[in-house]
């Protein structure tokens, strides 16, 4: 039967599609209005132009009119067509008379931009685990310490949870882990709570565990982005400098979460006979995923000590799996390109206000010296908070993080009482991984949801708990570090 899922189709959303010419008409507005309604002193065309697809960037992903990557790709092919120096001649003007244009060739790369290639080591270290049953081999023995008392194979679920989603997207973590869970819930009365909170834990530990590493959540990705902009902040900031501060924080919360997790939703049946279904592939191809992903972890967590940066080190299961054929071309084809086309429409959105003078010219205009930081990071990380449980987390941190080093940029000095721009950019990053109230807040949110085992209440119950625990202590953790000069 042929592939309904690949079938052109003629059918639309009204209301999507009134909102996309709605948010065009918008666009449009600002884009010819005189330039003096900013009142950016010195604004040229360009980076009038450059505003305005900021706004229609902020907009299509807060109504998600068409699907947040698709917004992305269109920011950078709109940019390359109307403010790069390969734009349309009637984009150019003559002699630079609409101010700097933006490099095509900067633009383009921001695709390809290191960040993004270690997003594909992790992505692809995640398939090859898959394929070889890797995955299986280490939850089954994982597990085994835990015993068979419920509340200790909820812990055991939690944990193991959280460390595949260091590694492993979070919405493929979920996918697993709730199939291993499958099992189990033979194991439990259908009416007992024990099986919300099994399911439960899966998202929210997925949610926090993807906090510990880079890879872990486009999040992360992006705040490292603009720490380690050599034309920046330039911190230099690595993979395992990271996972230094984070780990212990995430595992804290993790622990924590069981907590809130066994009072919410308690077992009714105290032991729990455990069996983790799945094929483990034995043959030499399995031995080279299992040297190569521990080759790969332990090279990102002593990037400082080899002096290899965490994004060559993403090379090495790029490299050998293509080599020794454990990736194919109908593999990558599997790689979650979304993911990677919105985490590149962010770093072209910060492009454009650098490269275009757009934010020094921000920064002379807007008095961002006098606003106290305090506000600013409490503010900035309950709007993060607040739009991630209702929008992509990525769409989110795409948005504000170029935003935010624009303002501290402008603050200067006066952020040293908060721990300077890092711990704002790195606060992002941790509220949009602690908003977990909704089944559309993340998709391991979704996943869950869709088994019908939980209630929106009952999810809503524990994500707010856990997520606003974890947004106090996340800034706290940030705050300390600081102060202890742990980043610089």
């Amino acid at each position: 039967m042929e592939n309904e899922n690949n079938v052109l189709t003629g059918s639309f959303c009204v209301r999507k599609f009134v909102e996309f010419l709605v948010i065009l008409v918008i666009t449009a507005i600002i884009w010819n209005l005189p330039s003096d309604v900013f009142g950016i002193d010195g604004l040229t065309v360009v980076q009038q132009r450059i505003i305005a697809i900021f706004v229609f960037a902020t907009l299509m992903w807060l109504t998600e009119a068409i699907p947040p990557w698709a917004t992305s790709l269109c920011i950078i092919t709109v940019m390359l067509f109307t403010v790069s120096d390969n734009s349309l001649p009637f984009f150019k003007g003559e002699n630079g008379e609409f101010g700097k244009l933006l490099s095509s060739t900067e633009i383009m790369a921001t695709f390809a931009d290191p960040i993004i290639i270690l997003f594909l080591g992790g992505f692809v270290l995640a398939i090859a685990a898959t394929k070889s049953g890797l995955d299986v081999l280490l939850a089954r023995n994982l597990i085994k310490p835990f015993g068979n008392k419920s509340e200790n194979v909820l812990l055991g679920f939690i944990l193991i949870t959280g460390v595949f989603s260091m590694f492993v997207s979070n919405t493929a973590t979920a996918a697993m882990m709730l199939t291993f869970l499958t099992p189990v819930f033979k194991a439990l009365p259908a009416n007992g709570k024990g099986r919300v909170a099994l399911t439960l834990s899966i998202p929210v530990a997925a949610n926090l565990g993807g906090m510990a590493t880079p890879i872990g959540t486009p999040p992360n990705a992006i705040a490292l982005k603009f720490l380690n902009d050599p034309h920046g902040l330039n911190l230099g900031i690595g993979f395992g400098q990271w996972t230094a501060f984070m780990l212990p924080y995430v595992l804290i919360m993790l622990f924590i979460s069981w907590l809130m997790l066994k009072k919410f939703f308690p077992f009714t049946k105290k032991t729990i006979e455990l069996h983790i279904e799945g094929d483990v592939k034995h043959n030499w191809r399995t031995v080279v995923v299992a040297v190569t992903f521990i080759v790969t972890v332990l090279f990102w967590v002593l990037d400082k000590v080899t002096g290899i940066d965490s994004s060559t080190v993403a090379m090495i299961p790029l490299g050998v799996f293509a080599l020794t054929g454990v990736i194919t071309a109908k593999d990558l084809q599997s790689i979650n390109w979304s993911v990677i086309w919105m985490v590149a429409g962010g770093f072209a959105l910060g492009l454009g206000l650098n490269d275009s003078g757009l934010a020094d010219a921000a920064i002379a205009s807007i008095p961002f010296g006098s606003w106290s930081p305090i506000v600013i990071l409490a503010v900035s990380g309950f709007i993060c908070y607040l739009l991630s449980n209702f929008i992509s987390n990525t769409a989110t941190a795409a948005l504000l993080m170029p935003i935010l080093a624009v303002v501290c940029h402008g603050m200067g000095d006066s952020l040293n009482i908060i721990g300077g721009t890092s711990a704002i950019l790195i606060g992002i990053a941790i509220a949009a991984s602690c908003a977990m109230c909704l089944p559309i807040s993340t998709p391991p949110n979704a996943i869950a949801h869709s088994t019908g085992l939980v209630k929106q209440k009952e999810m809503l119950k524990i994500g707010i708990t856990v997520g606003l625990i974890s947004l106090v202590a996340g800034y706290a953790v940030l705050f300390f570090v600081e102060k202890m000069h742990f980043l610089q």
